[in-house]
């Protein structure tokens, strides 16, 4: 098991990766040689012609080198219901969500490195444009850095004792398994790994918290099924027979947003952080950093009188908009939302702004990735399948900064109800 020195080498060395941003930088200038304003850009933002629509997909062919077919409705999409077997029970059809195309977003991360166009799956109105903006914004100045952390997905039996005394005896024993435990999961998953395990103890109960890494999967189910299997050889050789067990004690923070969760890692950690030129943000933003800051230094006040874990704008409307285009689990957005934003003024009198989210449970194999219009998104994204995950995670804190960045730029300069109103309705 790696000391906590030896993590924390691991973990300067991966942000030390995000030093080639020159690198790309001139990859940029050499794709784009006639400068900034010259760069290709989504064609008609404010548009909703045929047209428009017919210029985005050839933008796409043109930049990416895909179709798009399942997603623009010009592939027929599979008719047979069996090959639907997985993601769904007494299926009747399909629920049919707009999709909306942000960027170029230019992410400089471990993995993530250069321009991306982020698919969002919603159905509301000025969403789209307000991440466009932000992706604009933060390319203008350089673009955004963004790093994956960590990552690790819990699964946490709890079993019950008749007193104090046997929870000690089974404490003493099972702290001695892990290495019996590594053994079990290799025999069961090919790539989950039991990295860590921790005990909590309440009474006569005892949390075991394991923790896995699951590859490219998000892993709730891989981590069930492997924990099943550590949870019979316990019953099976520990010296104390426990009361009753469970295989979930609702400690992991499975689709719920937890203190634990914010505090660790649930899934995978990401920060991001970008510096937006002042002129950028009275052009683009037509806000100041100073305002901006000040905005986001009382509505961080009143976040905390709220009660909220964590403090942030909406990492929810992202992360949603994401999940749905890209196949991910959308109810695990209840914990991945979970995360602080900072915006503050620097020495120099441009805006900083970092994002930090602890709890992405995402994955780029297995799930709803293998869906036909799900898996178009990832691969415009060149995330889909094995090696994905950790570079769509990095995607994920990029383009949840990108709109934080817009939208606390909007109630800043009073322009936030203007916005809605111009983009959240039928006109």
């Amino acid at each position: 098991m790696s000391t906590s020195s030896e993590k924390a080498k691991k973990l300067i060395k991966l942000i030390e990766q995000t030093n080639n941003w020159e690198n790309t930088l001139e990859m940029l200038k050499q794709k784009y040689p006639d400068g900034e304003e010259n760069q290709p850009a989504i064609p008609g933002l404010l548009s909703w012609s045929k047209e428009s629509f017919e210029k985005r997909l050839e933008f796409i062919r043109s930049e990416k080198d895909m179709s798009m077919g399942k997603l623009s409705g010009k592939e027929p999409m599979p008719d047979d219901p069996e090959f639907y077997q997985g993601n769904i029970e007494n299926f009747i059809g399909m629920t049919q969500i707009p999709t909306g195309l942000v960027g170029p977003l230019l992410i400089n991360g471990t993995l993530a490195s250069g321009d991306f166009y982020v698919p969002l799956a919603t159905s509301e109105g000025a969403l789209v444009a307000s991440y466009s903006r932000g992706a604009r914004a933060t390319r203008m100045s350089g673009g955004i850095t963004s790093v994956c952390l960590t990552e690790a997905v819990q699964r946490t039996p709890v079993f019950k004792f008749n007193s104090l005394p046997e929870v000690g005896k089974f404490m003493y024993w099972i702290l001695d398994q892990m290495d019996v435990f590594r053994e079990i999961i290799k025999t069961k998953s090919k790539h989950a790994q039991l990295i860590d395990m921790r005990l909590n103890m309440e009474g006569n109960q005892v949390l075991c918290i394991f923790d896995y890494t699951t590859g490219d999967a998000a892993g709730q189910n891989m981590v069930t099924l492997c924990t099943e299997v550590i949870c019979n050889y316990i019953i099976e050789n520990t010296p104390i027979q426990p009361q009753f067990w469970f295989i979930e004690s609702n400690y992991s923070g499975d689709k719920k947003a937890t203190v634990v969760s914010f505090s660790t890692v649930r899934g995978k950690k990401v920060t991001a952080e970008a510096v937006v030129k002042e002129k950028i943000v009275k052009e683009v933003l037509y806000s100041t950093p100073k305002q901006i800051a000040q905005y986001w230094q009382t509505s961080s006040i009143a976040a905390v009188q709220s009660g909220s874990i964590g403090i942030q704008g909406h990492f929810a409307n992202a992360l949603t908009a994401i999940f749905m285009a890209c196949g991910q689990d959308v109810a695990c957005v209840s914990e991945a939302y979970v995360g602080i934003t900072r915006m503050e003024v620097n020495d120099a009198g441009d805006l900083y702004v970092t994002v930090t989210l602890p709890s992405l449970v995402v994955g780029t194999v297995g799930g709803g990735t293998r869906l036909p219009t799900q898996r178009e998104c990832l691969e415009l994204l060149g995330c889909y399948g094995e090696g994905g995950a950790r570079k769509f995670a990095e995607i994920c804190g990029a383009t949840a900064l990108a709109g934080e960045l817009s939208i606390a730029a909007a109630l800043a300069s009073g322009s936030f109800a203007k916005a809605h109103r111009l983009f959240g309705r039928k006109q």
